[in-house]
């Protein structure tokens, strides 16, 4: 029993060990892909989830981000000024004012997005059929569990 948990163990800790160094490349590639764009890693991060759930206030970005309230004004502030997002105030409560997205932030999402698939593409050209989807079935349950957690 002692000799299996060390074997778990083990497997366990190279499972984190690749995950880290993967997220690494990724963050680099990604960080390298918006060099030819006139936004910062944390826009393009901001983008992303007003693109994925859409509109939001500040705190609930915030809070997705994991960014100081303060932080996050700024950060909106700069990307209203590049026209990637308006603020609007909420037809239901008006003293609430929600970030929109607008098509220039979605555009720059589109196509950085088309960016980071073509290159996960190219690294997936010496995996089977088979592989790729046992890869995709078991991240998206890595990532469920997470969600649950």
């Amino acid at each position: 029993m002692e000799l299996e948990e060390t074997k778990n163990n083990r497997v366990v800790a190279r499972i984190e060990k690749e995950l880290r160094y993967i997220s690494g490349i990724i963050k680099q590639k990604g960080r390298e892909i918006l060099k030819d764009y006139s936004i910062t890693p944390p826009q393009f991060v901001a983008l992303q989830w007003l693109f994925e759930d859409g509109d939001m206030t500040i705190g609930e970005l915030s809070n997705k981000m994991f960014l100081a309230f303060s932080t996050t004004t700024d950060l909106v502030d700069r990307m209203e000024k590049s026209h990637l997002v308006i603020r609007v105030k909420d037809p239901n409560d008006r003293r609430v004012v929600r970030i929109h997205l607008l098509d220039e932030g979605k555009r720059i999402i589109d196509e950085v997005i088309k960016e980071r698939r073509q290159y996960l593409e190219a690294l997936l050209v010496n995996f089977s059929d088979e592989q790729i989807v046992v890869l995709k079935d078991s991240l998206e349950k890595l990532h469920q569990e997470m969600r649950e957690e």
